[in-house]
């Protein structure tokens, strides 16, 4: 992009360029509101198979088939990032999710209502590394961390709020109203983009790789839909359907000719994801811290509720309340966090982040049948905190070691593997919960398994932590290495 941050101002108060927190804010709104769709299916399965006539095994595919959206188009926004305006990228995203959210708020029945949650998929895909890549290019070095503190609520605190959201709504309208009530605001986004929106940068003019896409599909869908089938497959006894093995086997030897490919591709400067940032240490680095951290989320998203539902014996409604305040916890901490990484670097708040969330995730080992709803909340609270000290360093640190060419494919990589770390601790924790289970379904000592697991995950963080660089190693330009 052309545009650059003003200079001359001392350390630390460089100005943003005119119109450039207009432009940041309006990219995390359309975010949030986009990610938000991400969960915001979950407690609405149940009316929806009735009012559809559709099965449980059915109905999951609103949630799982947008993630396997996800999943595969967002490799392709490094391509398409650098190919293509801001602007022009941002009217296409928000006219997908627009159209996807209308044809759901219409849909007939569930075939038409699964095709508008994979057109809405398809324009999120591309809005979190849009937001991240124009941060990066608008923002100073010395306010990045204040500016994608603001990240953290729209990847974090959105998935976690969408639950309590849906079931408020739920309560009051049906559920085509998630739909009706989302679609004026995604329209008054795109009208806004259109107005407001006028950021310029350079493009290239590569050419698409159409094999390294379909490649990318398959490795991607198949490894998010195998590790999704692990906990499903678990929770049936391992009867009926494709075993998960068998689409993880083919994603993972996908992924191996689709990174072979990028490889040689690099040598012509034209891959459909440059692989380079792999090559600087404190990118790799954050990129593990990140994965781990979505790992423990989006397992205290799925376990906690039925924890809270089938052994502590409440409602739905008390299972959204619980984890609400950690959601609003996170997204009060993140800019916060971030004018602390500023002044500090990554070291001091992520080592602090990943011993807190050991503490969290033992604590949540002693929860049983008869521990009360208000220490559950509290836990919850805790690794709320831990998280959202480590998310906004970390995906600082990791984007900021990046050279400018390589801030689109960066920022692709990393929102990817947020998509298979979360499909993977998924997998990892219900499939535990399921093994330990002493009956069909949940229990305490399933839920207990499940917890301990996560807390040995943990101190796995903590040791990766103590590698992270300090303020020294934030302040240095990114190092030029090549694969």
């Amino acid at each position: 992009m052309t545009t650059e941050p003003t200079t001359g101002d001392a350390p630390g108060t460089e100005r943003l360029p005119p119109g450039a927190p207009l432009i940041i804010s309006l990219l995390v709104g359309s975010a949030f509101v986009m990610i938000l769709n991400e969960t915001i299916m979950s407690v609405a399965l149940p009316a929806l198979i009735a009012d559809l006539r559709v099965s449980a095994a059915t109905v999951q595919w609103l949630t799982s088939g947008f993630l396997l959206t996800m999943a595969v188009v967002i490799p392709i926004t490094g391509y398409l990032l650098q190919r293509f305006r801001p602007r022009s990228v941002y009217l296409a995203s928000m006219s997908l999710f627009s159209a996807g959210t209308l044809l759901s708020a219409l849909a007939p029945a569930f075939p038409v209502l699964l095709a508008g949650r994979v057109v809405q998929a398809c324009g999120t895909a591309v809005m979190v590394p849009l937001l991240m890549t124009t941060i990066l290019r608008l923002v100073p070095a010395s306010r990045r961390g204040q500016t994608m503190g603001t990240i953290s609520i729209v990847i974090a605190v959105a998935p976690a709020v969408g639950p309590t959201l849906s079931g408020v709504i739920l309560s009051a309208l049906g559920w085509r109203w998630m739909f009706w009530l989302v679609l004026p605001i995604a329209l008054l986004a795109l009208a806004a983009g259109a107005v407001w929106l006028k950021v310029t940068a350079e493009t290239s003019k590569a050419p698409l790789d159409v094999l390294s896409v379909l490649i990318s599909a398959v490795a991607f869908s198949g490894i998010v839909y195998g590790l999704s089938a692990i906990g499903e497959s678990a929770a049936a006894g391992g009867r009926g359907g494709v075993p998960p093995w068998v689409p993880l086997v083919i994603g993972a030897v996908a992924l191996a000719v689709f990174v072979h490919r990028q490889l040689r591709l690099q040598r012509t400067g034209a891959p459909l994801l440059d692989l380079r940032p792999f090559a600087i240490r404190r990118y790799t680095l954050a990129l593990v811290l990140v994965a781990t951290g979505f790992m423990s989320l989006f397992g205290a998203i799925i376990l906690l509720p039925l924890y809270i539902q089938d052994v502590l014996g409440d409602s739905a409604f008390v299972a959204g309340l619980v984890v609400l305040p950690g959601g609003l916890v996170m997204g009060l901490m993140g800019p916060v966090v971030g004018r602390a990484y500023d002044r500090l670097g990554v070291r001091p708040l992520v080592i602090p982040g990943a011993l807190l969330l050991a503490v969290v995730m033992w604590g949540f080992t002693a929860l049983g049948a008869t521990s009360p709803i208000w220490l559950v909340a509290v836990l919850h609270v805790g690794l709320s905190a831990a998280l959202a000290l480590m998310f906004t360093p970390l995906m600082t640190d990791a984007l900021g070691a990046l050279p400018g060419d390589l801030y689109s494919h960066g920022s692709a990589i990393l929102t990817t593997l947020q998509q298979v770390a979360g499909a993977a601790g998924t997998a990892l924790f219900i499939t535990v919960m399921t093994l330990f289970s002493a009956r069909a379904g949940v229990d305490e000592a399933g839920v207990h398994a499940a917890f301990l697991v996560a807390a040995v995950v943990s101190l796995v963080v903590v040791a990766v932590a103590f590698l992270t660089g300090g303020r020294k190693d934030a302040a240095e330009p990114a190092e030029r290495t090549h694969v």
